[in-house]
């Protein structure tokens, strides 16, 4: 199942929730750690999508409740900013002792200014992402700026937020009060990526530029063009998860025993979690599998009769390449559309029974270059000598056993 339930104690005895998203390699090409925005959860919609895109991608991500937030003990009254930093160095400490320090801290909102001032402090850490993160913590006292009074004068006040009541007390404000990440950033010497919507009506992208100007190269900048502030949208956090497994592969050192472990076999292949999505390993790469959206997929990759058609085409054109190059033909682009559907057989004696009727894969070839006509026709007559086109027309054998 994928995400593991983890839970871990912080320096202060409370015990922590958190999930560990693994991908489908039995070793990860490194791990990161994902901390949440303000008053949210290690199971709010964009963490879980961005966590398991990227699990998907070969990197492990630890996400985690802050003190007195989703699954976590303690009450979120007693908490401040510092001990978001604390609870994440916490977790940092935590995955390196049970898998592997972190690499990589990601960060969503106020979780990315908390991830700014504890990369400085973990050495294993050589790359941040910062998320619609704000360049100055106290930013966020504008979300209850209507209890400020209550606080001033009570040192206290219930304020909602994202229709959630929290009791913040005047430390938690005075305790983002004197947190400058301008002054941290130029301390900090750690690649940095910026993701920010210029639509965002939470956190200005303003904070972007500041928190871009105030960091050492090497810096990124990424817009995320029509996104909210609290990622809302699935496309999103699937943009937001590509982008950063590919940008951390420049500043990242990878896991050189991470190979695609199949356990032996030519093909490994795991659902996990409440939808379709499937991963599909084998020795040397790593797919997806889904359903289309309308069916209870998330449509993040082919479904399976898709992939069983782009077999046989694929393989069609790599035959037809081969012979054209073997005879050296001048043989320019191979196209080959392929359409699945079920008919009655010619012969069928039993037209009026659904279960009489055959899988039938239409394949219609396309070829460019100086080719005359009998080479066409010699062309098309070895494409049904390809090896999964003949594969398909063989009887097959399906043997299907479970695992001890």
């Amino acid at each position: 199942m994928n995400p593991i339930q983890l839970t871990f104690t912080n320096r202060n005895r409370i015990e922590l929730a958190a999930d560990l998203y693994l991908p489908l390699d039995r070793v990860p090409v490194f791990y990161a750690i994902f901390s949440h925005c303000f008053t949210c959860s290690k199971n709010f919609t964009a963490v879980r999508r961005i966590s398991t895109a990227l699990s998907q991608q070969g990197i492990a991500v630890l996400s985690f409740d802050f003190t007195g937030l989703g699954e976590s003990e303690g009450d979120f009254e007693d908490s401040s900013f510092g001990s978001n930093v604390s609870d994440l160095l916490d977790a940092a400490a935590f995955l390196g002792e049970e898998y592997s320090a972190p690499k990589l801290l990601i960060g969503h909102s106020l979780g990315g200014a908390a991830v700014i001032y504890a990369a400085g402090k973990l050495e294993s850490v050589t790359a941040l992402v910062t998320i619609a993160a704000p360049s100055f913590p106290a930013h966020v006292k504008k979300l209850f700026v209507e209890s400020l009074d209550e606080i001033n004068e009570k040192g206290f006040a219930t304020a909602s937020i994202g229709e959630r009541p929290f009791r913040i007390t005047q430390e938690f404000g005075d305790d983002l009060e004197q947190k400058s990440l301008e002054i941290q950033m130029k301390k900090l010497r750690k690649s940095l990526l910026v993701m920010h919507s210029p639509q965002d009506e939470i956190v200005d992208i303003e904070n972007a530029a500041q928190l871009y100007h105030a960091a050492f190269h090497p810096k990124s900048f990424i817009s995320l063009d029509g996104a909210d502030h609290m990622i809302t949208d699935r496309k999103d956090s699937e943009y937001i998860a590509e982008v950063v497994a590919s940008w951390s592969s420049r500043y990242i050192a990878k896991d050189e025993s991470a190979i695609n472990d199949t356990d032996g076999n030519q093909v490994y292949v795991r659902l996990s979690g409440s939808g379709f999505t499937t991963e599909i390993k084998t020795p040397n790469h790593h797919f997806i599998a889904d359903e289309p959206i309308d069916v209870g997929g998330e449509n993040l990759g082919p479904n399976p009769y898709d992939l069983l058609m782009g077999s046989l085409g694929s393989c069609t054109a790599m035959t037809l390449k081969m012979y054209a190059d073997r005879k050296k033909w001048s043989l320019g682009e191979i196209r080959v559309y392929l359409n699945h559907d079920k008919v009655y057989p010619e012969d069928s004696k039993h037209p009026e029974d659904p279960s009489a009727k055959v899988s039938r894969f239409t394949r219609i070839i396309e070829l460019s270059g100086e080719l005359d006509d009998s080479q066409r026709q010699r062309l098309l007559e070895i494409s049904n000598k390809c090896p999964v086109h003949r594969t398909l027309q063989e009887e097959i054998i399906i043997q299907t056993m479970m695992s001890k």
